[in-house]
């Protein structure tokens, strides 16, 4: 029975060892792995840029190295050789990094397996959980909680708040007639402190976690439609129904829509950010490190930045699975499976014989179809013919000016009355003319509400100057509806030509 016990104990923890996690803490750069990823990811940056990763990681690389850190007093190795993106190529390959694309450019995310690793290890080299009263009081709360929610008895549920009610009352009772909260001093506030980011710094790693599955459920979906072992119609109920509730197909998307249900109400989080400022600016944080309290002010941050990472992932694997199913073809899947066959073929067939300075032309253009011959003839036995010749249609004048009347403006008939205008005035030494005046006294031919347009246009090219008041017109369109326009008051210069005909009229 020993033998037995042992051997599915070492099973376990050869299984155990196997994961990504523990992996880390237990390779042979586990601190400088633990050092970089804890400095280049935090809780307010959770993706990092590809290309801003490697600078970063590399400068950190070179500054160990200047350091001295590159050899322990054994003469071990301590940090990895090679550049920022092969240490980076091997963490994701390890499944300590994700690469991912969001938006426009390629980033790192920390995977749950590295956010865990990182969690163990900033508990090891900081304070050490101790049992307290407030650790105990959560663990009784808990169970308290717990059988209270299991138990369906409701005599059992009415005794409970019953007692519950009267211990508040008694409080109640108790501050009315002495007027006194009982104080609780600084190493118990501490304490609590302390528990709460003992609890808090295992909420990144359940996010990642939950995260990860969504996205691990997601490429199974998208897997096994692409097999298309199925008829379509069972498929696509199936998977929109999974795409629908991606939530509820996991048991860590579960949990944490049960959570969600609690830190998902606007009210309860100001609720928590108010508490959180309450606590901060009691004297007892003094004894806590800078790092600790800005931790415990980024508490409500944190659950925030966790649930809007959860959700969208739930809205891309939903919008994953959906364009999936409604663009899958499976004709077109095989000959893509195919090609991607032949090429992996291609690789390996080049790669044993290739150096790392050969050379691949690129496929510069696409090949030519080889056809042999294409038809010239669609076994039409009539000759072709040409088109048959415009007939006349009678006169078009009226058709024609009718075109023009809805037409643009009438340049010509405006400068004609505009000559004409200025010639009236000859006699008065105003060398202007106001556009509005001018506008009303031309005949209804020339006052569509294009031809005010018009005018406006000949005024601005003998240099049109505003007089800051409003100017109103009414203007008759080419069916005879008439509509009035407001505009800026406009007035312009004679025509140069009018002008010195008027001078020589005066000579003579």
């Amino acid at each position: 029975m020993s033998d037995t016990r042992v051997e599915a104990a070492y099973a376990g923890a050869l299984a155990a060892f196997r994961n990504p996690m523990l992996d880390l803490l237990h390779g042979r750069f586990a601190p400088f792995v633990v050092a970089v990823l804890s400095v280049t990811f935090t809780s307010e940056r959770a993706a990092v840029p590809v290309a801003d990763a490697h600078a970063e990681i590399g400068d950190m690389l070179d500054q160990l190295r200047a350091a001295g850190y590159a050899e322990g007093e054994a003469g071990e190795v301590l940090l990895p050789v090679g550049t920022a993106r092969d240490v980076c190529r091997q963490w994701v390959r390890a499944g300590w990094l994700l690469r991912q694309i969001e938006g426009v450019e390629e980033v790192y995310r920390l995977s749950a397996h590295a956010v865990g690793a990182l969690e163990v290890a900033g508990r090891a080299s900081g304070s050490r959980a101790r049992v307290s009263e407030s650790r105990v009081r959560t663990l009784l709360e808990t169970v308290e909680r717990l059988a209270l929610d299991a138990d369906p008895d409701v005599l059992t549920r009415v005794a409970r708040l019953t007692e519950e009610i009267a211990q508040r009352r008694a409080e109640i009772a108790r501050l009315d007639r002495t007027g006194v909260v009982d104080t609780v001093d600084d190493d118990t506030l501490l304490e609590q402190a302390e528990n709460i980011l003992h609890l808090t710094r295992e909420l990144p790693a359940d996010f990642a976690r939950v995260v990860e599955s969504i996205r691990a459920m997601q490429r199974d979906v998208v897997t096994d439609l692409r097999q298309d072992v199925r008829p379509a119609g069972e498929v696509l109920r199936e998977y929109l129904q999974r795409g629908k509730d991606v939530m509820a197909a996991t048991p860590e998307g579960k949990a944490f829509a049960g959570a969600l249900r609690m830190i998902g109400d606007p009210r309860r989080l100001d609720d928590l950010a108010t508490n959180l400022r309450t606590v901060l600016r009691h004297r007892f944080t003094r004894q806590m490190s800078p790092p600790e309290r800005a931790e415990l002010a980024a508490v409500g941050r944190r659950i925030e930045a966790g649930v809007a990472e959860v959700l969208a992932a739930q809205q891309t694997a939903s919008h994953v699975i959906t364009t999936q199913v409604r663009t899958h073809d499976p004709a077109r899947d095989r000959q893509v499976d195919d090609l991607l066959r032949d090429v992996m073929s291609g690789f390996q067939a080049w790669m044993p014989d290739s150096r790392a300075s050969d050379v691949v032309e690129p496929l510069r253009r696409l090949p030519n179809a080889n056809l042999a011959h294409l038809r010239q003839s669609l076994s039409e036995l009539r000759p072709p013919e040409p088109p048959e010749a415009l007939t006349q249609r009678g006169d078009l004048t009226g058709a024609v000016e009718d075109t023009r009347a809805w037409g643009g403006p009438s340049y010509r008939a405006l400068e004609a009355h505009l000559d004409a205008y200025a010639a009236a005035r000859a006699t008065t030494d105003d060398d202007s003319f106001d556009v509005a005046e001018v506008f009303e006294a031309a005949p209804e031919e020339i006052r569509r509400p294009v031809d005010l347009l018009g005018l406006l246009e000949i005024a601005h090219r003998l240099g049109m100057s505003e007089t800051g008041e409003i100017s109103t017109v009414e203007a008759v369109r080419a069916d005879g509806v008439r509509r009035s326009f407001a505009f800026g008051a406009v007035t312009a210069p004679m025509k140069a030509s009018m002008t010195n005909e008027n001078d020589e009229d005066d000579d003579d």
